[in-house]
């Protein structure tokens, strides 16, 4: 019975793919004056995406290879789905701006699943624009100033532990921005029970990002949506406390509920809060992982960098008379540290791309993209210009004593 519930289950999958792969056939039609290539039947050329990907040039080598071949714009068949990659100013203007409709986000399915359907990420239009007014204000500059000295001595205590023993950087950097997104957000504790279960159901939520859509016992995109479901029902028992006036705190969630306590058209649900609390968790928990990693591999190369990066912060502290107290003030006076950062990001590139869907007609570069059509800005080809960018292979915090000609970074 159960050697026939596989087969069953690996023909759904064939089948599935296999329609994907004739609709993307139909769609690639349209865009016949668009030069790339779609590859292999049915797979497209997703091994070659996931291979490249995977090496130590990262997506750049794939991005480059179809570049030389093809130019800026051009079409490609990877993890089910027909996209055209641009590069350069213009692309960026129009896909990440935004402006007059143009395009609009476009996730796959198990993260529109999992994130839900009021999530920032998963709307669009006037929807979209109202959640980002109302939780953009918790998200500022003046809001990040309040969780400063937690943040500080968090870092101060996890660097400690480091000392004498073996560190897996990857694991403590994810343990580290969790703990710090957590408590910004609802006031998470960085230790103890409840820290844990956070913990194991949101590892569980992100690995089902890049399964499967299969909703069956034993997936992991079923693991990561019972996940949810279990980091939803704690998030709801926190939000019945807040609402009833038992727990105040200063976190993301009370400001929320504070400014829109008597507004019922700016009133959010609970569905919105939690929607958009889990989406702020695997926003800057993944991306804040990735540059706190690179971080540190950069430095570990290059040891002369690290070398002026110590310098600077041993000022720092002789200022402050031996102590590791940083204050808000401290932070805006560290120009190297700002440099290295910048150059990590660049270097690294978090995010190498920025999907969107183009939700009407437009031109660029002389080609015609449809409405519908699924469209990718390259960000590491501009990261790696050296147009842009001299040497762009090297880390070089420096670069950043000068003005970068147009088409700078995008972070």
């Amino acid at each position: 019975m159960a050697i026939f519930g596989a087969h069953v289950l690996v023909a759904c999958i064939v089948a599935c793919a296999g329609l994907l792969w004739l609709r993307s056939r139909s769609s690639s039609k349209e865009m016949r004056d668009i030069p790339g290539t779609m590859g292999w039947p049915v797979i497209g050329e997703t091994f070659s995406f996931i291979s490249d990907f995977s090496s130590p040039a990262g997506i750049l080598s794939f991005m480059r290879d179809r570049q030389k071949r093809f130019g800026k714009v051009f079409k490609t068949y990877v993890l089910g789905r027909i996209t055209v990659f641009m590069t350069g100013r213009e692309a960026a203007k129009i896909l990440l701006s935004g402006k007059d409709g143009v395009v609009s986000l476009n996730l796959f399915y198990t993260g529109k699943q999992v994130l839900g359907p009021t999530s920032l990420l998963t709307t669009n239009g006037e929807e979209h624009k109202k959640l980002r007014r109302l939780i953009g204000e918790p998200l500022s500059i003046d809001a990040l100033k309040k969780h400063f000295d937690f943040i500080n001595e968090l870092a101060v205590q996890t660097l400690e532990t480091w000392l004498g023993r073996r560190v897996l950087v990857l694991e403590e950097a994810s343990s580290f921005t969790l703990k710090v997104i957590a408590n910004m957000l609802v006031s998470l504790e960085p230790e103890g029970e409840e820290q844990e279960k956070f913990r194991a159901n949101f590892k569980v939520i992100s690995s089902s990002f890049a399964s499967l859509p299969l909703k069956v016992p034993g997936t992991a995109f079923h693991r990561g949506l019972k996940a949810r479901n279990r980091m939803y029902a704690m998030l709801d028992s926190v939000i019945s406390r807040r609402r009833e006036g038992g727990e105040v705190r200063g976190d993301f969630l009370q400001t929320l509920l504070r400014k829109h306590a008597g507004d019922d058209a700016d009133k959010l649900t609970d569905a919105q809060l939690k929607d958009n609390i889990l989406t702020l968790l695997v926003a800057g928990h993944d991306t804040t992982t990735a540059g706190l990693t690179w971080l540190v591999k950069f430095l570990g190369e290059n040891p002369e960098v690290l070398e002026k990066l110590r310098e600077e912060h041993l000022q720092i502290r002789e200022r402050l008379n031996g102590t590791s107290h940083l204050g808000w003030s401290d932070v805006n006076n560290m120009p190297y540290t700002n440099k290295v950062m910048n150059e990590t990001l660049r270097r690294a590139t978090i995010l190498p791309w920025f999907s969107r869907k183009a939700a009407q007609d437009f031109s660029i570069d002389g080609y015609d993209i449809k409405k519908g059509t699924s469209v990718n800005l390259d960000v590491v080809s501009i990261h790696h210009d050296p147009a842009v960018f001299a040497d762009p292979g090297r880390f070089h915090p420096d670069r950043f004593d000068v003005s970068l000609v147009s088409g700078r970074q995008i972070s």
